[in-house]
């Protein structure tokens, strides 16, 4: 019988992606579901022979009909981050939807180590992990590290002003890009690991400040220095810019979680998914050197 794979959030970057990486590689359109709060975003999928369906994050009704008769589903953390808590609950109504519409095995995009991360919205990611095992489904977590796509909401400003304002201090990363979480997560949809297993997507290396300045300078032809401030200097600094109070506190438990070494991490399960190694700073900054203006 045909094994139904369903991914949510399609119409983000993250499900689009998982969507190309599964049609390229199992080439079984009809195997794949899309699923997204407004179906009518996802016609080019829907042209290419994907099944699209409605699902609801807030309506649990909608969550259960559209995982009906789907084998593997993978769940893609929502971006509802405004509001505490809200994030959660849509994640627990989802699998709960799920055991509901006898969906077999749940994946999940996770962040790394969210038991003792300072990022502001770790416990949505902690408590749906919790979630997923109590549910008595079969899972698979994949715990994305901080994706290399995010330097691009301030980066281009920095390399304006040649300065990079950060709290990390000699803080390091394991920074993936979004693409290559992707690819791992389409691999793991369409074959799973065997059990019960959370892993942690990274890149070949952990980065510091200077290391990631140095490949973006690199990639743009234009010179960038790292500016070590304090976490209140960051947060004004970030309020001052018009970023909302949750955004505000978001970037600054980033900053203080880079440095205290919770994203500090190098592991070999991107390449145990995909058969290749991950994608590194410098090639990634060079393949993307127009957003950096």
């Amino acid at each position: 019988m045909m094994t139904k794979l369903l991914v949510t959030g399609a119409s983000g970057q993250l499900g689009r992606a998982v969507l190309a990486n599964l049609l390229a590689s199992k080439g079984a359109a009809d195997q794949i579901v899309a699923a997204s709060r407004n179906p009518a975003k996802l016609a080019d999928l829907a042209d290419k022979g994907v099944e699209t369906r409605s699902a609801d994050f807030d309506d649990p009704a909608s969550l259960e009909k559209a995982f009906a008769g789907i084998d593997r589903l993978l769940l893609i953390s929502t971006d509802e981050l405004a509001v505490p808590g809200k994030r959660l609950s849509q994640h627990k109504a989802a699998v709960a939807a799920a055991v509901k519409a006898g969906v077999t095995h749940i994946l999940y995009t996770s962040m790394p180590n969210p038991d003792k991360s300072l990022v502001s919205f770790a416990p949505d990611h902690l408590g749906t992990e919790e979630a997923i095992k109590a549910s008595g489904l079969a899972y698979t977590i994949l715990r994305n590290s901080w994706y290399f796509d995010n330097y691009f909401m301030s980066m281009k400003h920095n390399l304006e002003t040649g300065q990079w304002f950060t709290s990390r201090g000699d803080g390091r990363t394991g920074h993936i890009s979004r693409d290559d979480c992707a690819a791992a997560a389409a691999a793991a949809l369409a074959h799973p690991p065997a059990g019960d297993v959370t892993l942690t997507l990274t890149g070949p290396e952990a980065l510091n400040a200077d290391q990631i300045a140095s490949a973006i300078a690199t990639a743009a032809g234009k010179p960038l220095a790292v500016v070590q401030i304090n976490d209140e200097q960051l947060a004004a600094g970030a309020s001052s810019a018009g970023l909302p109070d949750f955004v505000v506190k978001l970037v600054v438990s980033t900053e203080a979680n880079i440095r205290a070494g919770n994203f500090n991490l190098v592991t070999g399960d991107f390449e145990a998914l995909t058969g290749r190694r991950p994608q590194s700073v410098s090639d990634f900054f060079t393949a993307h050197k127009s957003a950096l203006g």
